[in-house]
């Protein structure tokens, strides 16, 4: 019987972030991913895939910082429809070379997807979102006052830009996807969490700058296209309570009942984990069966529930 499984890779999948982040790196990142995302085929898994764009859309704001008055700046939701066909493109080139490569008769293919918001959500006004490279404190001050951008600390000495980042409300082309999914064709869709956009006073859909919650988008297109499985690929083994400290553990499976018991006694960060613990939540509670997050060194074992953390409905 075949199954359905959406994949959401991290941005750092692709751009590692002790690279340099050339298109190099990017297509080499892409390559490797990829690679091991092939064994869903074999096992006659229907896929989608979508991905992060958190470096990626941050690179593009910095260019457009370091052009001001030669450049004219785009909006920030175009920045990401930019990442999103930029890196739509480069998976989709390198997975149709592996599948040709492998034999595999497949396609691949990339839907601009965008996702509606509310435009009265309140991160539009708190910035939640890391964007773009690390810097230490003193650097990130420094831009922070140069380029008016807004800068918070993610782990220890590495400080990021952080932009809006509201909820998705709303898939759209969701039959659609769903219809080439099942089809049996691979397709990328609501990539770095989608277009975001809102619906205007006069029935319209209008953009609006931000950068959607990928994982959460990633949960809900698991709804829409009917997945029995979520992967989400980050950059981490697994989950562990204590993260960081001499005392952290590793989960292997766990139930909802049990991530939200944990996340209510502080386990899992704000900005980094709890998103996927929180989108795990919502696609078991809505037609999914199992969340197995991992990352991408480990996601074959994963598949065979090997390794990573096994999310299950309590």
């Amino acid at each position: 019987m075949e199954k359905t499984a959406i994949i959401a890779l991290g941005g750092n999948a692709l751009s590692n972030k002790s690279q340099a982040g050339t298109i190099n790196d990017q297509f080499s990142n892409t390559r490797k991913s990829l690679t091991e995302i092939i064994k869903f085929l074999k096992e006659e898994y229907n896929i989608c895939i979508t991905h992060g764009n958190g470096p990626q859309v941050g690179d593009e704001l910095l260019r457009m910082d370091l052009t001001q008055g030669e450049v004219s700046p785009l909006p920030l939701g175009v920045c990401v429809a930019g990442t999103q066909g930029t890196i739509g493109y480069m998976i989709q080139q390198t997975f149709q070379n592996i599948l040709n490569q492998e034999k595999i008769d497949k396609e691949v293919v990339t839907l601009v997807t965008q996702v509606v918001v509310d435009p009265k959500h309140p991160s539009l006004k708190n910035p939640t979102k890391f964007v773009g490279k690390r810097f230490t404190k003193q650097e990130a001050e420094k831009r922070a006052k140069n380029m008016g951008w807004i800068v918070k600390e993610q782990d220890p000495d590495e400080w990021r830009r952080v932009v809006p980042s509201p909820d998705p409300d709303f898939v759209m082309h969701g039959i659609s996807i769903r219809t080439l999914v099942h089809a049996g064709i691979v397709v990328l869709a609501a990539g770095g969490g989608g277009i975001p956009v809102f619906i205007n006073k006069d029935g319209k859909f209008e953009g609006i700058d931000a950068v959607i919650d990928k994982d959460l988008t990633a949960a809900k297109l698991g709804r829409v296209i009917r997945a029995d499985e979520y992967y989400i690929v980050t950059d981490i083994d697994q989950v562990y309570l204590n993260y960081g400290t001499e005392n952290q553990s590793p989960i292997d499976q766990m139930t909802d009942l049990e991530a939200k018991k944990y996340q209510e006694e502080g386990h899992f960060q704000q900005g980094s984990m709890w998103p996927k613990i929180r989108s795990a939540i919502y696609f078991l509670k809505h037609h999914g069966k199992k969340v197995i997050i991992t990352n991408i060194d480990h996601l074959q074992d994963a598949i065979d529930g090997k390794a990573g953390t096994t999310i299950v409905k309590g």
